[in-house]
């Protein structure tokens, strides 16, 4: 059962409801989450906040490696990481999420407002809002999602002072910028999504929204 503080989302919600068609898929944010999501920032960001709230300035584009959208939200859905995330349960018991999800036919689901934390890039959370396409390694993600890609990074560009896109095998690039707040030095995973071809088609159609260019490697 939702709770009741699914229902103050709502108006945050509505802000989507220019631009591409977006259906609203809200996952669970109830006391629990919303209290573990104010512990995660604090305790990786080292952010005091009384809301779990971000002001968006990267996109995060990913991959689920789980091949429907159903068993993706299934895994989103519910407030606490499953028990067999062993490579990121001891850096919190929050779940893993994101604020959209796009499936193979390019239809586009939000599962929680843009400007609300969701677990899915290590370092940049408070800052970023995550993408993620139905597909992996052996699904490769298709031209309907390329498309819905685009034209939700295009609105989204345009509500906040979005400055970069970035596939998540990218996320380390970021670690010598101001973004980067993650303070456990030893938090890191190996990300080969959603794939450099991918994210080069994407960059290509979104050349006219003037984004910074990626952090040199150091």
């Amino acid at each position: 059962m939702k709770s009741l503080v699914s229902l103050s989302l709502i108006g945050l919600f509505a802000l989507t409801s220019c631009g591409p068609k977006i259906i609203q898929s809200p996952i669970v944010f109830d006391q629990q989450r919303k209290e573990l999501s104010l512990a995660y920032m604090k305790s990786h960001y080292g952010m005091e906040q009384s809301q779990p709230t971000i002001v968006p300035r990267m996109v995060v584009v990913h991959w689920t490696a789980i091949p429907t959208y159903e068993k993706t939200f299934e895994v989103f859905d519910p407030t606490l990481l499953p028990s067999h995330r062993t490579a990121i349960a001891g850096a919190s018991p929050l779940n893993v999420s994101s604020q959209y999800v796009i499936d193979r036919d390019g239809s586009i689901h939000q599962l929680l407002p843009d400007t609300i934390m969701a677990r899915h890039v290590i370092g940049l959370n408070h800052c970023a809002i995550g993408i993620e396409n139905i597909g992996g390694p052996k699904q490769p993600l298709t031209k309907a999602q390329l498309k819905a890609n685009t034209k939700l990074i295009k609105q989204l560009k345009k509500k906040y002072p979005i400055d970069y896109v970035i596939g998540h095998y990218e996320y380390t690039l970021f670690e010598s910028t101001d973004l980067w707040k993650e303070i456990d030095e030893g938090y890191r995973t190996q990300k080969t999504d959603p794939g450099e071809q991918f994210m080069k088609d994407l960059r290509s159609k979104l050349e006219s929204l003037d984004l910074k260019p990626l952090p040199a490697k150091s």
